[in-house]
């Protein structure tokens, strides 16, 4: 039995809005990050596998309204919500996928019914849709994933007639009559991805992302999160991966599966790979963000190159450990 089981999750990076951090805000997001590294602890305790666990803590964080997944998702340029979801298996390479759903209420479990009951690995639109009825998943009406917060944030948007992306030149909550909740880190200039990466007891890993993708986006866009290997990766040779970030970027750079080849073909460590891909190759092409990655020996890395990322991590039998900024 593997000793150095761990879960990390993240739930996403983004610029910190320094001058008006709300103190509670701040103790909410960590407080909700504790509960999911608790929830994910305990199905590792408990001998479960590194899919279960990421699969638990995936559908906590689209439960959260915090989170730009599920429940809280942002919109597209249409006032629609359009989610997508990955998780992947390190001990057998499977992967199942879902991208441009509208009803599904947790896209994780929609994506891991894709791994496991599936010949195919991505599903798409009202395909996706099918396949979760078919498999009995929960469905919701799309008010279900409206929150106040979120739909003021596309207002804004929709005013400056732009998608929001953290690289954008500037912040709209800089504005003193900007009505957007303070956030530890400013919602206008957030990448907005959760995801879990495990190693459980027995050895193998596994990674899962999910998103509403980017505030204002266009109908029918697709980032990098339901991609295996840009926005999700897991292999028990190497590592697991899931990230957050510019999405095209990450896509552009095959950024989870660099992460994991650096490792198999250059021989470098997981921190080395992980941080080669943050900080040096995502930059060259203007890629903000980061990720989240643990390999078979419970060596874990949260990198970022922006400000701010919401992460934490938490060994079995330790307290987890919470974090937003550097």
């Amino acid at each position: 039995m593997n000793t150095n089981a761990v879960i990390a999750i993240h739930g996403g990076a983004g610029t910190i809005l320094r001058a008006s951090m709300s103190a509670s805000a701040e103790a909410d997001y960590h407080a909700a990050l504790h509960a999911v590294l608790s929830a994910g602890q305990r199905v590792l305790a408990d001998g479960g596998s590194a899919l279960d666990a990421v699969s638990e803590a995936v559908r906590l964080l689209e439960d959260c309204p915090l989170f730009n997944a599920g429940r809280g998702a942002v919109y597209t340029a249409a006032g629609t919500h359009e989610l997508d979801a990955a998780i992947m298996d390190g001990s057998t390479l499977d992967a199942g996928a879902i991208c441009c759903v509208t009803r599904v209420r947790n896209p994780i479990l929609a994506a891991r019914r894709v791994l496991e009951r599936s010949e195919h690995v991505l599903f798409t639109g009202a395909g996706a849709e099918a396949f979760a009825a078919a498999q009995g998943l929960e469905f919701v009406e799309p008010e279900y994933f409206h929150t106040e917060a979120r739909h003021r944030q596309w207002q804004l948007a929709r005013g400056q007639d732009r998608a929001m992306l953290d690289h954008d030149g500037a912040t709209l909550a800089s504005n003193n009559d900007d009505p957007t909740p303070h956030e530890p880190i400013d919602p206008n200039r957030k990448f907005g991805t959760v995801g879990a990466v495990a190693l459980d007891q027995h050895g193998h890993v596994a990674a899962a992302t999910s998103t509403g993708g980017v505030t204002n986006k266009q109908v029918g866009r697709v980032g990098d999160t339901p991609l295996i290997g840009a926005g999700c990766y897991a292999d028990d040779a190497t590592c697991a991966v899931s990230t957050t970030g510019s999405g095209e970027m990450f896509m552009r750079m095959v950024a989870a599966y660099d992460v994991a080849a650096q490792m198999a073909y250059r021989n470098v460590s997981l921190e080395e790979a992980a941080h080669d891909v943050v900080t040096n190759r995502l930059p060259k092409i203007d890629g903000r963000g980061g990720l989240i990655a643990v390999d078979a020996r419970g060596n874990i890395t949260l990198p970022f190159n922006t400000e701010g990322m919401y992460r934490g991590f938490a060994r079995i039998g330790e307290t987890p450990v919470t974090a937003i900024y550097r």
